[in-house]
């Protein structure tokens, strides 16, 4: 099985940024959509960006989109997330997960069944 691990979260003020990364084991990095999640205290997970395995295609939830950018780097087997304009409302454990399914598929779940990361969190004050 695949594992990711996550990096980059931390502490960051209103309007500042940071870059998550998630590296993948194995050699089949290429073979999954991948996707970053996120989870506040008290609240549902929320799906927040994914990208298709060639990275030609990406999707992000409306609270994401035009701040967040979604990239991979399948010869380093990593995906990244880069945040700017980052809101208090942002704060959360952020996830990445994988997913074999199709890319029209991945995208109608937040229940991935492939691997996911432990976590990193990232705290935005205000």
């Amino acid at each position: 099985q695949v594992q990711l691990v996550e990096s980059g979260g931390g502490l960051v003020q209103a309007g500042g940024s940071l870059r998550l990364s998630c590296a993948a084991s194995g050699r089949t990095f290429s073979s999954y959509v991948m996707g970053w999640f996120r989870q506040a205290p008290g609240k549902e997970r929320e799906f927040v960006a994914a990208i298709s395995r060639t990275g030609v295609s990406t999707y992000y939830t409306d609270s994401t989109k035009g701040r967040f950018t979604i990239s991979r780097d399948n010869t380093k087997g990593t995906v990244y997330l880069q945040m700017n304009s980052l809101k208090p409302e942002d704060t959360a454990v952020y996830y990445c997960a994988l997913t074999a399914g199709s890319w029209t598929a991945s995208l109608a779940t937040k229940t991935w069944d492939g691997s996911w990361g432990q976590g990193t969190q990232v705290t935005v004050s205000s």
